[in-house]
């Protein structure tokens, strides 16, 4: 007799991007859409540009980690953002 071992499944891979749609209704959905707004409002000029114009929004951006630092989202915080984010 074999013993089965049932392991939950891996989760999701995170996606690499989303869009601005995505990105910007899954802030509204976690309910920090104003308090991100905020912060990029106090930004400089090219960081307001980027989070007004951009189509996408990349996991690895630079700008992006550093604006979720400042709001004290650990990594794991982030990679379920972005998951939920691209089931919009």
């Amino acid at each position: 007799m074999s013993v089965i071992s049932i392991r939950p499944a891996p989760p999701p891979p995170v996606p690499e991007r989303v869009s601005s749609r995505q990105f910007k209704m899954q802030l509204e959905i976690d309910q920090i859409l104003e308090q991100v707004e905020a912060w990029v409002s106090a930004q400089p000029k090219l960081v307001q540009i980027a989070y007004a114009e951009s189509k996408t929004f990349a996991r690895i951006d630079p700008m992006l980690q550093s604006g979720f630092a400042a709001l004290s989202f650990p990594a794991a915080a982030v990679d379920e953002f972005f998951r939920n984010a691209g089931k919009l």
